[in-house]
């Protein structure tokens, strides 16, 4: 689905590498997968005008994970449309990912867009971007530490809000034990998410922590759990890859549990499709990068704030479910939804 960049040392440092062209961007869909360096993408039809800025996107998304790839090829789309050079790094330890954004200002770019996932361990970087003059927007982590960080923008999705509608459509599931799997500890975000299901979902809510970045483990842990546990008839997992993990549980443990999931990716399509997931969250990844990237350009080249750089920019949540997947089902399958 999507080519893999080379591994990286641990001291890591920006550097700039040529972007495919833009048919293979915006028509046959690809990609570069995560890694710890900084890539940069580049020039393509139809791109603006306006003198080219340099952009870096920096995550915490963890290796392997497509989540990431989708808001990379909005990212793209985006520097392509704008013709930004654009840097892309990524870490899921916070000390590296903030190392990243330093690298980045040393770099003297023209703008960031970072996830605040651990907020604490941005302070600082984000911080030393604004002395220096650089620019800097939120996405996808971050929504209620983006502005008092003097972040311009945010761009992502209220993930309180989102728990929150979780647990209001498992009560019309007529769930009562549910099992909400957390695969990152400490990710404020995700934490959001499992206890906006708590807050108004009517039944039981457990919380699982499991190491997300070992899918075996995962699946071990929400079996034995719903060995140990009969009455868990619910589990809500918080990105789309562990929601297959937790279906291969379900059927290991011989459970009467059902699966809901935040996000979506085009695996989850058929298992939606097929009942075997009940519902997805989708926040619209492809759309994060895409707005956090033209963001600032529009920033830089005509001093546009998006929610007037008071208010974030919601992309959820919206629910996928059997009723309405086949209107983002050749979306998915391109790898954009």
């Amino acid at each position: 689905m999507n080519t893999s960049l080379p591994p990286q040392a641990s001291s890591i440092s920006l550097r700039v590498t040529a972007l495919a062209a833009a048919a293979c961007l915006l028509l046959a869909g690809c990609t570069g997968s995560g890694d710890t360096r900084l890539d940069s993408a580049a020039d393509a039809a139809g791109k603006a005008d306006t003198g080219r800025i340099k952009v870096a996107l920096i995550t915490h998304g963890g290796e392997g994970d497509a989540f990431w790839d989708l808001v990379q090829k909005g990212a793209r789309a985006a520097a392509a449309k704008d013709d930004i050079e654009l840097m892309y790094g990524n870490d899921s330890d916070p000390t590296k990912q903030a190392a990243l954004v330093r690298d980045a200002i040393s770099d003297k770019v023209d703008g960031i867009a970072v996830t605040l996932a651990k907020p604490a361990a941005m302070r600082g970087p984000v911080a030393e971007a604004r002395a220096a003059g650089i620019p800097v927007v939120g996405l996808n982590s971050g929504i209620d530490a983006w502005s008092s960080q003097g972040l311009l923008e945010y761009f992502g999705q209220d993930e309180s809000l989102a728990g929150r509608a979780v647990g209001d459509r498992l009560d019309g599931l007529q769930a009562k034990h549910t099992l909400c799997v957390i695969h990152e500890r400490g990710n404020v975000g995700l934490e959001a998410r499992c206890a906006g299901v708590k807050k108004t979902f009517d039944g039981q809510t457990d919380l699982l922590y499991v190491e997300g970045t070992d899918s075996n483990a995962v699946s071990a842990a929400v079996t034995a759990r719903l060995r140990q546990d009969p009455s868990i008839d619910e589990v809500v997992t918080l990105g789309a890859q562990f929601a297959l993990d937790a279906v291969k549980s379900v059927r290991e443990a011989g459970s009467r549990a059902r699966v809901a999931t935040f996000d979506l990716n085009k695996d989850m399509v058929s298992a939606v499709r097929s009942g075997k997931v009940q519902f997805a969250v989708d926040q619209q990844p492809y759309l994060q990068g895409y707005l956090a990237v033209d963001s600032l350009w529009l920033y830089k080249t005509n001093g546009n704030l998006s929610g007037g750089g008071v208010a974030p920019v919601l992309t959820g949540p919206a629910f996928v479910t059997r009723s309405n997947i086949t209107s983002v089902a050749h979306f998915a399958a391109a790898g954009t939804r």
